[in-house]
């Protein structure tokens, strides 16, 4: 007899678990109602492609939110086209690391926070989900702070009452768990083209030249004081920790077969779905950095909008955009940036529903979650909102960015170490040289991250109006602090895997079982485990099945 969980008209339910020694059981810890799952053809075909869409689109999300758009802002306010190419390194990067996210997601059936929980001891399980969990609070600021300045910009709304407003959100997704994760992600994506329609018209507006734009893509470039500066600001920004719990998480809702054909084939789909998301995402990006550098850049600006091009943030591009290209476009801006932080909200509030269920086996009721991320990232924005305004909410998106840029070696390395490893990936662990480029470019992004934290320290310290020996003190605690930091960096660096994760391909008798017709298809087509539903919980009495 095994227990097992049906709704009433005897459908399977989205999410399956399985245990760890190979043999499934039907035991889904929520219930969907009226929800189909998302069941990948066995027969191969590119039509196939359609049943993965959704999860790169989620997860492009991260990569237009208000904190990009600010930085995209500053980007061709100060320096026009200059460093669009930085826009196309990240991208093709960001690409190759959130490849590989999908990539554990498929081939273990488990998500990466979950690998961190088999892997590592308690102490430092404990301390990288506090991290996660940092993480996903500080990428929901910048997205509170987004949707209050689009307000202001649509209804007038005090900045720091559309902060209490961004509260209402939580009510939103509430409603839209309802309708199972494929309306959700059609929702997404109908967001994300929403931002790239808004900033079509922009470019319409704006009418940036061509041939710089192209230049300043294809042509490395770091010219004026603070350029540098500014494109590690860019890189820092692209590829976020909370995305890769996020991404290799979503890829689990796929109802995966499970022969090494289909494995493989589900990789090169993820990959190129991931692909076409991500490109939307950067030619967003594109488009928000050619408008600010053709806008500020204009020999028709005024002094007052000369100066907000030298201090350029999310508030003062509405009204910039307003008085050089007119009352629609800053209207335009204001809706792209409303659909952006309202969808950054979603994928925020699941990427730390799987944070809290991988790390610690724990799981919320969906509500509780996104009251509980939403209140701390509000309650910050609010204080800033009322105390600084909207230069200082402003700043703490600036804040925000940097919290992730410090956190996201504690997400990057255990990715690139479990993706390379055969004892989890088997055949499709990373080749020698997938493994060389992904290093390099975690190393690079890493590196940067780390110059970045550390020049901004030294400048606090510098530019401080401390007294010499509390300036000391001050730079004594800092510089033991990032010592501390990159201690904990070396330690996921050279620590060795220990777990095995046992694959979710079928051996070669578990084939030949199949062909002699003892095992049957449900049995080739199950995923390992139930991560979080994405409807809201519906709970029914177990029915017992032989």
């Amino acid at each position: 007899m095994a227990a097992t969980r049906q709704d009433a008209s005897g459908q399977q339910p989205q999410f399956i678990t399985s245990t760890r020694n190979g043999n499934h059981m039907n035991a889904p810890l929520i219930d969907s109602v009226d929800t189909d799952q998302i069941v990948v053809p066995e027969k191969t075909s590119w039509k196939n492609l359609f049943a993965y869409m959704g999860p790169g689109f989620l997860v492009s999300i991260a990569y237009i939110d208000p904190g990009n758009f600010e930085t995209d802002l500053q980007s061709g306010a100060q320096y026009k086209y200059g460093l669009l190419w930085i826009i196309l390194v990240a991208s093709c990067a960001a690409l190759i690391i959130q490849s590989l996210a999908a990539n554990l997601g498929v081939v273990t059936g488990k998500h990466l926070a979950e690998h961190c929980r088999a892997e590592y001891s308690k102490v430092p399980n404990f301390i990288l989900w506090i991290l996660a969990e940092t993480a996903v609070v500080a990428c929901d600021i910048p997205e509170v702070i987004g949707t209050a300045f689009a307000l202001n910009m649509l209804f007038k709304v005090p900045v720091w009452v559309g902060v209490l407003l961004t509260g209402l959100s939580t009510l939103v997704l509430l409603a839209l768990q309802q309708y199972g994760v494929r309306k959700l992600e059609f929702l997404i994506t109908f967001l994300v083209f929403t931002i790239a329609v808004c900033f079509c018209i922009e470019l319409g507006y704006a009418k940036p030249r061509a041939a710089e734009v192209l230049y300043g893509l294809f042509v490395p470039q770091l010219k004026g004081n603070g350029a540098t500066g500014l494109a590690i600001s860019l890189l820092g920004a692209m590829v976020m920790p909370h995305n890769l719990f996020l991404h290799s998480a979503l890829v689990l809702s796929r109802k995966i077969p499970r022969s090494v054909r289909h494995i493989k084939e589900a990789c090169r789909y993820y990959l190129l779905e991931s692909g076409i998301a991500l490109s939307v995402a950067f030619l967003i990006n594109i488009s928000i950095i050619s408008v600010s550098g053709a806008v500020c850049n204009s020999s028709t600006l005024s002094q007052e909008d000369q100066e907000s091009c030298s201090d350029l943030n999310l508030n003062k591009a509405s009204f910039l955009l307003r008085n050089v290209l007119g009352k629609w476009s800053s209207k335009f801006f204001a809706i792209a940036l409303l659909a952006s932080g309202q969808s950054s909200t979603i994928t925020g509030t699941y990427a730390g529903q799987y944070v809290m269920q991988g790390f610690l086996d724990l799981r919320l009721e969906p509500w509780i979650r996104n009251l509980l991320t939403r209140s701390l990232a509000i309650v910050p924005s609010l204080i800033v909102a009322l105390i600084g305004g909207s230069a200082g909410a402003g700043r703490l998106i600036i804040i925000a960015s940097m919290i992730l840029s410090f956190e996201l070696p504690f997400a990057l390395i255990p990715l690139l170490k479990f993706t390379s490893s055969k004892t989890k990936m088997g055949s499709c662990a990373n080749s020698f040289v997938v493994s060389a480029a992904t290093w390099i470019i975690g190393s690079l992004i890493m590196g940067i991250n780390i110059y970045f934290l550390s020049s901004s320290f030294i400048k606090l310290l510098l530019h401080s109006h401390l007294k010499l020996a509390s300036a000391i003190l001050f730079g004594i605690f800092g510089f033991s602090g990032m010592l501390v930091y990159l201690a904990g960096i070396a330690y996921l660096v050279f620590r060795k895997n220990k777990e095995t994760t046992p694959l979710l391909v079928l051996t070669a008798p578990e084939i030949e079982r199949t062909t002699n017709g003892s095992a049957t298809r449900t049995d080739l087509s199950l995923p390992r485990e139930d991560i979080v539903s994405m409807q809201l919980p519906q709970r029914r009495a177990d029915v017992d099945v032989d």
